[in-house]
């Protein structure tokens, strides 16, 4: 196996970025912000019937996720640890941050950026629901909200093929 000298570079960059992430989630008071969600809710498994993302032309799979009860279009990004809201996305459901809340920094492709902790009552796509989702609303930089590790962990399974992603509870 070949490893060049960019590619050493990302994959030091994903692997930053979980452990910051996983640190902070471990770390991070809410504030009282954020709805609160006990541990066993966290773990509890998903619930309802498969739901189908197609491919889109551009590569990605995008989704229309129903995130407390509004829709909210998402890139499905497993390489995220956690549901990932951009601040416009984070308004729209209703989550009021203040500069204060932005007390966590992590590091994306981008480099990095603050963030604020956040737990989600519902996320859904099609009939795939998870409900208690760990998310991160973070300041700037991020064009478009991701459906992270939070959510798609919480599935017994997701498989993709060259058409599209399959979510099964």
């Amino acid at each position: 196996m070949r490893f060049d000298l960019s590619s050493l570079g990302v994959m030091a960059l994903a692997v930053a970025s979980a452990l910051s992430t996983a640190w902070w989630l471990n770390h991070a008071d809410a504030g009282g912000q954020a709805h609160a969600a006990t541990p066993a809710a966290i773990h509890a498994p998903a619930t309802g019937g498969p739901a189908q993302v197609l491919k889109a032309a551009d590569g990605h799979y995008w989704a229309e996720a129903l995130i407390d009860g509004k829709a909210v279009r998402v890139m499905v990004d497993t390489g995220a640890s956690v549901v990932v809201l951009t601040p416009e996305d984070a308004a729209r459901l209703g989550l009021r941050l203040k500069s204060g809340d932005f007390s966590a920094t992590v590091i994306t492709a981008s480099g990095p950026v603050s963030a604020a902790p956040v737990a989600l009552q519902t996320v859904a796509v099609a009939g795939a629901r998870v409900e208690h989702v760990e998310a991160l609303v973070v300041e700037r930089g991020l064009p478009h909200s991701l459906l992270g590790m939070s959510y798609l962990g919480r599935l017994s399974s997701f498989s993709a093929t060259p058409v599209g992603l399959t979510l099964r509870p």
